[in-house]
């Protein structure tokens, strides 16, 4: 009888606790969103050199989306469960997305229909398909999409948002915008503006 009653006041201690972390990663964490037939791997250059500009591991997350072919209803509740599950472990309110390519639509529909508008701060897509889901970068939120004018996958006009911070490069390659210094550069500014 005294086991089964310690039991039940560590049960009833742990009530209404929260698992959130007990103090804030120092920067906003940063969700990576693959596009059709990605996954979270697809992210390992840019996941690495933001670690080398001084970004930690417990700040860096992927997601590995469950429809490859880019269903929006079914990724966009996945990238709602997934930041929510970010901002629970990290103790902030908003992190910052980095989307490739479908991950841009996946993104933005997460943020227009699922509730992501008050948790995303700022949105940066890569050769996104954007305009498959918008033609307007959503408000209080900072846009930024750079596109390659030698994408031949994803045209720079789905990628260009009426609002946003539209960055053109040349000479990367739809699945280079994922392996390119320049690139790079342009993600560490547009997540530090």
């Amino acid at each position: 009888m005294l086991v089964m009653s310690m039991i039940l006041v560590f049960s009833i201690s742990g009530m209404g606790t929260s698992s959130k972390a007990s103090a804030a990663t120092a920067r906003t964490p940063v969700v990576f969103v693959h596009g059709l037939t990605g996954s979270d791997s697809n992210f390992a250059a840019i996941k690495s050199y933001l670690r080398s500009q001084g970004w930690s591991n417990d700040e860096l997350f992927a997601i590995d989306l469950p429809s490859k072919q880019g269903n929006q209803t079914l990724n966009s509740a996945a990238i709602a469960r997934f930041v929510d599950n970010v901002l629970l472990e990290t103790g902030h309110s908003k992190v910052h997305i980095v989307a490739h390519s479908m991950g841009g639509a996946n993104s933005l529909y997460y943020i227009l229909n699922r509730g992501g508008a008050s948790k995303v701060d700022k949105l940066v897509t890569l050769g996104g398909a954007n305009r498959l889901t918008t033609t307007s970068a959503p408000k209080g939120i900072t846009v930024t999409s750079i596109y390659s004018t030698s994408d031949t996958i994803v045209s720079p006009l789905l990628s260009r948002l009426d609002g946003a911070n539209n960055i053109q490069v040349s000479l990367v390659s739809h699945i280079g915008l994922l392996f390119n210094s320049r690139v790079n550069a342009l993600i560490k500014t547009a997540l530090n503006e």
